[in-house]
């Protein structure tokens, strides 16, 4: 069996398709090639991952200048050009196309060459490439409910993760409490500003505390010095411009604070981990805050919205989870309730059975 996984950009796209490529291989023997662009986060993680990445060209749509778009539209018939000689060449089974960049080419082409399609939509309102095509598509594989209604043959699968995340370690007593800040692949701008701006005066009143940032990479060196230029003890905080080993990171950090994008949510849940979220607010559709609000409805996360976070709230916010280790306990326990764990292998069933294998290999 044969699949193209078409689509990424941040790791928000990424990380589940490698999550569901994973499972195919797996479950199913499958040879999993992705269709992904030069500038994506897919150039780094899927041939880390083991996978072969197709390049194609394709530009941006969604939230860029108008001339952008222009441009973009113009070079559309020469992205899906690329996509269906990459079809014609390696002749998948199955197109799953997971939103990003290059699904929307990929998908069009294998619309056109009447290949089986499968979209995966992680948000209650979907992303413009899997709008473009939502009608059309051969299947659909949903987190949200509200989300059907843009497919046809949608199903409620929930969101994969990678299966670290489902079976972390505890951790152990007696290990030094830990603050990680994550505001997804790319960082978050409003996180690298305000915890330098607290970082000493939260340190300070948490003796043993430490506090792993991931900033993103465009943002890194500013928000080191930020961090330095605070006067927080240098040995006690942590900034990298992204983070390989997430599971890792989870399994060894009492409180996350972080954005709230469905794959964030859906590794905090998987993974049974308190958090405080804060919705990136120009997030389409306000589905970040959707997502937040969902999580704290559940008893499973807090959140503090971006207007609201001024030095001294911040500082309280995470005093106070941090200082009532049996709230967090509670939080992480509503959280792994909330986990899908079978959304990888489901729709790589999906994916099999629209390429017409219906039962796993031995």
């Amino acid at each position: 069996m044969r699949v193209l996984i078409a689509g990424g950009g941040t790791g928000g796209h990424v990380i589940p398709a490698l999550a569901i490529a994973d499972a195919l291989v797996l479950r199913y023997g499958a040879e999993v090639v992705f269709a992904g662009t030069s500038r994506g986060l897919e150039t780094r993680l899927v041939p880390r991952a083991g996978y072969r990445l197709e390049l194609i060209t394709v530009g941006q749509l969604n939230q860029v200048s108008l001339a952008t778009r222009l441009k973009t539209v113009a070079t559309l018939p020469g992205g899906v050009i690329d996509c269906w000689r990459l079809l014609h060449r390696w002749q998948p089974q199955v197109v799953l196309g997971v939103g990003g960049y290059a699904s929307g080419p990929a998908m069009l082409a294998a619309l056109l060459k009447r290949t089986p399609t499968l979209a995966f939509e992680p948000n209650a309102v979907p992303g413009m490439a899997n709008r473009m095509v939502g009608r059309w598509v051969s299947r659909a594989a949903v987190n949200f409910a509200a989300a059907k209604q843009y497919f046809r043959n949608a199903e409620v699968t929930g969101i994969p993760v990678r299966e670290e995340f489902l079976s972390l370690p505890p951790k152990l007593p007696g290990t030094l409490p830990r603050l990680l800040v994550f505001g997804g692949s790319q960082g978050a701008r409003a996180f690298n500003q305000a915890m330098p701006q607290v970082a000493k005066a939260l340190l300070d009143s948490s003796p043993a505390l430490r506090i792993l940032h991931q900033a993103g990479a465009r943002h890194a060196e500013a928000t080191r010095a930020a961090y330095a230029a605070s006067g927080a003890d240098p040995l006690r905080w942590q900034v990298e411009a992204f983070l390989d080993d997430m599971p890792q990171q989870f399994a060894a950090s009492d409180l996350v604070l972080a954005r709230s994008g469905a794959s964030t949510v859906a590794e905090l849940a998987a993974s049974g981990k308190p958090s405080l979220l804060t919705p990136f607010p120009r997030a389409a559709d306000d589905h970040q805050r959707k997502n937040a609000e969902a999580m704290v409805e559940a008893g499973a996360a807090a959140m503090l919205l971006e207007e609201q976070m001024t030095s001294d709230r911040l500082l309280a916010e995470i005093r106070a989870l941090l200082g009532d280790p049996a709230r967090l306990t509670a939080m992480g326990e509503r959280a792994r309730a909330l986990a899908r764990p079978g959304a990888a292998l489901r729709i790589a069933q999906m994916a099999a059975e629209l390429a017409g294998h219906s039962s796993f290999s031995d």
